[in-house]
């Protein structure tokens, strides 16, 4: 089973709020790698129409590495509130 099909099976408690921002003046301005974009294992970072950095919080694997990798600390990241976030299932 290739990897989309086993994250899958995870399901997603959604809290209110995102545990994952980006300080934009940051990113923006001052990051030129955007290697968040390639690191995220679900894929999650994306460009908008402006050229700025965004992510989908929702579909967070809660791995961290985008944390780790973010050199210039425009990203802040916390684990979701107890209850939230994903429950992994096995397939």
């Amino acid at each position: 089973m290739k990897v989309d099909g086993k994250l899958a099976h995870n399901l997603f408690k959604l809290d209110k709020e995102p545990h994952i921002t980006i300080n934009q003046s940051v990113c923006a301005t001052l990051c030129t790698k955007r290697v968040c974009m390639t690191v995220c294992p679900a894929d999650l970072y994306d460009l908008n129409e402006t050229g700025e950095v965004v992510v989908n919080w929702e579909g967070c694997l809660e791995c961290g590495t985008c944390m780790i990798c973010c050199e210039l600390g425009a990203l802040s990241w916390h684990y979701p509130r107890s209850g939230f976030g994903v429950q992994y299932r096995r397939s």
